[in-house]
């Protein structure tokens, strides 16, 4: 038996839940992967292209995807404050409250009750994985901030106290640490 053969017939059919046909609660796969995406999103992957890019589609889709989400009232887009012809999107609180109907979530489920050092195994696993095609391939996936060869960390000691200040030295922009556990498209991993 070739396990890595089996894993990955596993993982096709997990793989039905997140892609399907039609629609479930309204929404088709591709809508439900980028509310999902926005709502983990990074302030610099929050984008129409950044949104193309981690769903694997065209700017002409991931506009058709927009707009449906918009008309649902789950997404609004706004002119960036930096650069006006710049639009950022962003889930809206009732684009939040339909999440839960998400219907990931039953893998969410599935997971949240393995062991704390399996679901870390787990992630970890996935991560190896994509990290080891994106080499093969020479692209890169999405991840969260802390992760990237791009996050600067300053660590200063004051009154006893230890603070962090985080910058991201592609986008030469501070990060809130609360930033730092979400994700990018500009991700970029430390390479051994």
């Amino acid at each position: 038996m070739n396990l890595a053969r089996e894993s990955i017939e596993l993982l096709e059919q997990v793989a039905r839940i997140l892609w399907f046909e039609g629609t479930k609660h309204g929404l088709r796969d591709r809508e439900w992967m980028a509310l999902r995406f926005l709502s983990r999103a990074n302030r610099f992957s929050r984008t129409p292209s950044a949104l193309a890019s981690y769903v694997g589609t065209t700017r002409g889709t991931a506009s058709f995807i927009i707009g449906e989400l918009e008309r649902l009232g789950y997404l609004e887009r706004k002119r960036s404050a930096t650069d006006k012809r710049s639009v950022m999107l962003s889930v809206t609180q009732q684009g939040k409250k339909f999440l839960v109907r998400d219907p990931v979530n039953v893998l969410v489920e599935a997971i949240a009750v393995l062991d704390d050092e399996v679901k870390i195994r787990f992630r970890d696993t996935f991560r190896h994985v994509l990290d080891q095609s994106d080499t093969a391939e020479q692209r890169h996936h999405t991840d969260v901030c802390k992760r990237c060869i791009f996050l600067r960390e300053e660590r200063t000691a004051m009154d006893s106290k230890a603070t962090a200040e985080f910058s991201c030295r592609l986008f030469r922009s501070p990060i809130a640490e609360a930033e730092v556990d979400l994700l990018c498209t500009s991700f970029e991993h430390h390479r051994q």
